[in-house]
């Protein structure tokens, strides 16, 4: 082959590689942003950041410019699958990074996702005394990893007093947590405020500055929506 006719045949490469690149980069782009969710709803963000009738759960700097409100289910399969896939990365990368602040209220579906959220607001050694933020999250955490042991376990009770003795509960503790009637009375509260205020009706449901996002997330969807509100 002529070297003319080699060296058209490198500009030829170089241009297709070019080319090629280029038409990545845009396939990349727009497979970006086809990864942020599409939004159920709006929501009043000011509204949803009012306190309700329980302390609110939360990590991350209060003026985080990004809000995360999760509505979850102790019991709900698709929350342990976010919390066990996509909760931690996404605290690494903006929580602990002081880009957003990440909020947990419960919307138990049955009672024994009811008393999973008791035990976890319930400080262990101090039953008759609200949870912090610090106890809270591993409680929750700790739960969803365990969730197939005790969330259909024949004997609920005795199955979730073995969750509880992990973290430091008794069985006059974990008995004295469950018959609290107030706390029981204050979680179905702010279920009953999520779902008549701000139109939450499965989990888990995602309140992120003023819209509503349902169902799981993977971590390159969230990151993808929360980088395009920063």
């Amino acid at each position: 082959m002529p070297i003319s006719e080699m060296q058209l045949t490198k500009r030829q490469l170089l241009g297709g590689v070019a080319a090629a690149t280029a038409t990545l980069a845009v396939f990349s782009t727009a497979q970006a942003a086809a990864e942020i969710p599409q939004a159920d709803g709006d929501v009043d963000m000011a509204a949803v950041l009012k306190p309700g009738e329980l302390p609110e759960m939360a990590i991350g700097k209060a003026d985080a410019p990004v809000k995360i409100v999760e509505y979850m289910s102790m019991t709900c399969p698709h929350c342990a699958h976010f919390h066990a896939t996509t909760f931690d990365e996404i605290k690494k990368k903006y929580v602990d990074t002081g880009k957003a602040q990440f909020i947990i209220r419960e919307f138990p579906f049955d009672p024994r996702a009811a008393a999973a959220f008791m035990l976890a607001r319930c400080n262990p050694s101090k039953p008759e005394e609200l949870s912090t933020a610090e106890q809270y999250f591993p409680m929750v955490s700790m739960l969803f990893k365990q969730q197939p042991t005790w969330a259909a376990a024949e004997d609920g009770r005795a199955a979730l007093l073995q969750m509880s003795k992990l973290a430091g509960f008794t069985e006059d503790s974990f008995t004295k947590c469950l018959t609290n009637q107030k706390l029981l009375d204050e979680v179905n509260a702010t279920r009953e405020r999520g779902s008549k205020e701000f139109g939450v009706n499965s989990t888990p449901t995602f309140l992120i500055n003023g819209k509503r996002y349902s169902g799981d997330m993977t971590v390159d969807t969230m990151s993808a929506l929360i980088d395009s509100l920063l």
